[in-house]
């Protein structure tokens, strides 16, 4: 029988997830791993508004275009890789098409940071690992005795 943290339920954290991203399942496994059940966010779903997008950009110290996702649609389309575009008009993108904020964003005591690669998490939630843990490809991150894998 596992023996739950009383540390760990009391930490608050926050993923803004999407179930269809391999990297945030990873990263929502692994926040579980630490013992914690996080508040989930499915962002595509319940999108942040503009203000909550604006101060986890300052908190995560990223300028929009850094939190932008360029990969498929509608980055191309919406020619958002024009350098001259401005960080409000970036914000505007990611308000209309939340699909363009990169992901995972969580959100913990120690920081707030996007979790790629899964294992960036592991710099702001600091709580020991509860077993090892493997990506969905079989990458151990996590080794038996709850240590981080050096890469």
């Amino acid at each position: 029988m596992k023996v739950k943290s009383p540390v760990a339920d009391s930490i608050a954290v926050t993923i803004y997830h999407n179930p269809a991203c391999g990297t945030s399942r990873n990263v929502l496994a692994l926040i579980r791993n630490a013992g914690v059940e996080p508040y989930v966010i499915e962002y595509l779903r319940a999108p942040p508004d503009r203000k909550t997008l604006e101060s986890l950009l300052t908190r995560m110290h990223m300028k929009p275009r850094e939190l932008l996702r360029e990969k498929g649609a509608p980055y191309s389309e919406l020619g958002l890789a024009d350098k001259a575009l401005s960080d409000g008009q970036l914000l505007d993108a990611m308000m209309a098409h939340p699909i363009l904020i990169n992901r995972p964003i969580v959100v913990t005591p120690w920081g707030v940071k996007l979790c790629r690669p899964s294992d960036a998490l592991l710099d702001i939630l600091p709580l020991p690992q509860k077993g090892p843990f493997k990506k969905e490809d079989g990458e151990l991150l996590i080794d038996e005795r709850g240590n981080r894998v050096s890469i």
